[in-house]
């Protein structure tokens, strides 16, 4: 029996339901839109690869399948199969949403929630704990969403429609009716062009991440703090809450421009006004709501004299206005204040100065005053119930929603300098570099320092770098230069070296220290994952992380900062990614104390945000390990044995940096990984705004490569090579049992383990081996695949499992059902880049092999659910 067909029928029967509903519809539009002989082609090639799957059925006789097709047709065959995926994942989704409601029968403590962080440590620890506490998610706008956002949004509709579907006591005619609205949607998802035909501007990715804020965020936000508020004590909503906000949001969108020409100043102003519009409007529909909502009589519920005062004043400047609800509402003065509140939001959108609010500091004055009446007249619900949620949400995103942070190349800077200094005529990016500066401070000047103050530093090597964003600043605006909180980000293995002695360097400049002197002595500091991860390989790359980290906590303590180290983490295991709550327990102890700051980014802010359950359930689980990292039992347990296997990573480390340099640094390889990858073709399916090179370094130089790009080439060829390359060889370094204890003891190495062991699960050998065959090169070939076997060996015995995600059943169930339609797409994709890699094509044929290609690129990433 084949581990499919276990996945298969341990598969829980709501799922298989919704996966054979959702496949059984597609099906229904293929044959209406393509024929019953398209359909007869998908099933052929569908039972092929399951069959290979079960060694009835060779490789070969696949390829050849494919290759019998014209190329149009194959490329409705991958339309097929990437549409199959986003409904299967969109099965997989609606499951998981009903097993987290049907384990949350407040009979047991969710695992990893909030509530289980408080029976833990206890209400008055994490009363304690709450008070420094701080999760700060930045959103990027790095190009990992494959995905168009009409094709995501064809999907939610999707969504909507299984959900009406399936609502237990429906009628048959309501049934009918939904399943006829279901088959409609399908359609439509079928007919929408999978692949843009435009480059995204940066103001279109704004956009695009505001309807994460606007369908989830926003909402989702008070109903984690009020899951901490009922976890501390009893009654909540009928109390003065014990839960204080905790979550700050960041955003780099419009703020990155590292390599990317196209954000620009005005991309810049742009895109934090976008982010106050949606915020504003927000702030605006929910204040009319409760308004709306909350009617109280004066005669039941009496306005404190406070609020009877606020309100007169408000009709002696607002006559008309305030007069119109005082008619419309009489004698609901609480209604009336929360009408006017919604007035003067709806003012601060429109900026009609007259009625609008200066901060939303005033409007909190507003909202309390309202919340203290009701809870003086008695209506202690009505004060610590939805106006508490509203309070909670202008805390959390004030006016401009995320803090925008903007982030250049130490080059650039140092350019800059040398052409300001020189006095002559300024090249258009220096003019641009002042420029954003000047955007910095007007945007400071209108939402306050907090809505754009940090100023991320790529590549520093050392303090001179941080000085000159400030020198910058002075010749950009002079004494009116904006407050900035230049952040150094280390990169590379040598930066990461260095990155204490770059933070010494540092409290020597005086603007540097008058900002410790303004903050309560808070400082920041950037770690980058993904570059780090590509020049070292994935194990010496987490090991060297760690080892900053220790270093860096040590260093805060002896010079007396509070430092907040900010995690440059893709969303792929090659770029840092995985379990996000893992990650943080993981970190060195000390690092956390209370504060975790971390980059969501392409795919993952819509795995993580797209649904108001999911994203409850991520923000609680990462919220829980913020609070459990923080605790000096387990970081005290994790320094034990960070101390006790140091010499088990050191040697894990350096094995496994010789081996992957080996391969990565070699000549000719940077060649061969554009021969057997669709490296050069990923570029052309605008995924994103940004260039997926640098444009500092060689055109065909690996340094010069983006860590995105380098890691979704590799996943298409189905070898996940940045997951875990060299790792095996750093196993094979140390003994079995020294790894089985670090692996058990370890949170770091156990994390690092199974992160390895869910991207070799990911990773198809059968079908890599045709990839690399591509590059004419057998010697590295063969290198790769040694290792990958060696790897996977030593992952499987340091575990103890028999197979991969052995302990994972749901991944691994997920993995299996998936990994034959995925070998499908593979097939297809390989026709296309074996004929435009060995063979002179027309222009013509060129252009439809391309299409072919990059389809199924979409779809290979729908089946894996990452791409870089």
């Amino acid at each position: 029996m084949s581990a499919r067909h276990d996945a298969v029928t341990g598969m829980p029967e709501e799922l298989r339901h919704d996966v054979r509903l959702l496949g059984k519809l597609l099906g229904e539009v293929i044959a209406e839109q393509g024929g019953a002989d398209l359909l007869e082609d998908v099933e052929r090639l569908r039972k092929a690869v399951i069959a290979a799957r079960r060694g009835e059925v060779a490789g070969d006789e696949i390829a050849a399948m494919v290759a019998e097709w014209e190329i149009d047709r194959a490329v409705q065959i991958a339309r097929a199969f990437t549409c199959y995926f986003h409904l299967a994942n969109l099965a997989e989704e609606h499951y998981r949403i009903r097993t987290l409601r049907e384990r949350d029968t407040g009979e047991t403590v969710t695992p990893e929630s909030l509530a289980q962080a408080v029976q833990e440590l206890g209400a008055d620890r994490v009363t304690e704990l709450v008070q420094d506490l701080e999760l700060h998610p930045v959103l990027t706008a790095h190009p990992t969403e494959a995905r168009r956002r009409a094709v995501v949004t064809a999907i939610q509709r999707v969504s909507n429609q299984l959900t009406e579907y399936s609502t237990p006591g429906r009628g048959a005619t309501e049934r009918e009716e939904s399943r006829r609205r279901l088959l409609e949607e399908i359609d439509l998802l079928w007919r929408t062009a999978q692949l843009r035909d435009t480059k995204l501007d940066p103001l279109d990715e704004v956009r695009t991440a505001m309807a994460a804020f606007d369908e989830t965020l926003f909402r989702v936000v008070p109903q984690v703090y009020r899951s901490l508020d009922a976890a501390l004590a009893e009654g909540t909503g009928t109390r003065v809450p014990l839960a204080r906000p905790f979550i700050r949001y960041g955003s780099w969108i419009g703020g990155d421009r590292d390599g990317n020409p196209n954000v620009t100043a005005r991309v810049t102003r742009e895109a934090i006004q976008i982010q106050a519009e949606h915020v504003l409007a927000a702030l605006e529909t929910a204040a009319t709501r409760i308004a709306r909502t909350l009617t109280v009589a004066a005669q039941y519920t009496p306005p404190s004299a406070a609020l009877k005062a606020a309100l007169e004043l408000a009709e002696d400047d607002n006559p008309d206005l305030v007069s119109e609800m005082a008619t419309r509402s009489p004698q609901e003065p609480h209604r009336q204040w929360l009408m006017f509140v919604a007035a003067k939001l709806a003012a601060t959108r429109r900026r009609d100065m007259d009625l609008a609010y200066r901060s939303p500091g005033d409007l909190l004055a507003d909202l309390r005053l309202a919340q203290d009446s009701l809870a003086r007249g008695g209506a202690s619900r009505q004060a610590y119930g939805e106006v508490q949620h509203l309070i909670w949400q202008v805390e959390t995103f004030g006016f401009h929603l995320a803090e925008l942070e903007v982030r250049q190349h130490s080059q650039v800077h140092a350019a800059a300098l040398e052409e300001v200094r020189a006095g002559g005529e300024l090249s258009e990016r220096t003019e641009e570099v002042l420029a954003t500066i000047r955007a910095i401070a007007g945007i400071q000047e209108r939402f306050g320092v907090t809505a754009c103050s940090r100023y991320v530093v790529s590549f520093t090597r050392g303090a001179a770098d941080i000085a000159a964003v400030y020198e910058l600043a002075a010749h950009a605006l002079g004494d009116r230069a904006p407050v900035l909180d230049v952040v150094p980000l280390f990169e590379s293995g040598q930066d990461l070296d260095n990155s204490g002695d770059v933070l010494t360097g540092m409290l020597e400049l005086p603007q540097v220290q008058k900002r410790l002197r303004d903050n309560d002595r808070r400082m920041e500091v950037m770690l980058g994952y993904s570059d780090s991860a590509k020049e070292l390989g994935p194990a010496a790359a987490t090991l060297k992380l760690y080892e900053t980290q220790e270093r860096l906590t040590s260093w805060a303590a002896e010079h007396d900062v509070k430092l907040r180290m900010f995690h440059g983490r893709g969303g792929a295991l090659g770029r840092g990614g995985g379990p996000a709550n893992r990650a943080v327990l993981a970190q060195a102890p000390g690092s956390v104390a209370g504060r975790f700051k971390v980059t969501e980014q392409g795919e993952v802010i819509f795995a993580r945000y797209g649904h108001m359950a999911i994203a409850r359930r991520h923000m609680e689980q990462v919220a829980n390990a913020v609070l459990m990292a923080s605790s000096p039992t387990v970081g005290a347990s994790t320094a034990a044995a960070a101390a006790r296997f140091r010499g088990v990573a050191e040697r894990v480390a350096a094995s496994s940096e010789k081996a992957y340099r080996a391969l990565t640094e070699a000549p000719g390889f940077p060649e061969w990984f554009a021969l057997v990858s669709p490296l050069e073709e990923i570029g052309t399916l605008r995924l994103g705004s940004r260039p997926s090179r640098r444009g500092l370094g060689a055109p065909r130089s690996l340094d010069d490569l983006r860590a995105i790009p380098w890691v979704f080439a590799w996943a298409q060829t189905r070898v996940n090579l940045p997951g875990w390359y060299g790792l095996g060889t750093g196993l094979a370094s140390v003994g079995l049992d020294d790894l089985k204890a670090a692996y058990a003891q370890w949170p770091l190495f156990n994390a690092m383990l199974d992160n390895a062991e869910m991207s070799l699960a990911k990773t198809d050998r059968s079908i890599a081996q045709r990839y690399l065959a591509l590059g004419g090169r057998a010697d590295f070939a063969e290198q790769v695949l040694e290792e990958y076997d060696r790897t996977r060996t030593l992952v499987l015995l340091v575990t103890g499992h028999t197979r991969l995600l052995e302990n994972r059943r749901v991944l691994s169930r997920a993995v299996q059902l998936r990994d034959p339609y995925v070998d499908a797409l593979s097939h297809l994709q390989l026709r296309a880049l074996t004929k435009l890699r060995t063979s002179d094509v027309s222009e013509e044929e060129r252009e439809r092999l391309s299409t072919l290609l990059l389809l199924s690129v979409n779809g290979v990433a729908a089946g894996l659910q990452n791409t870089g």
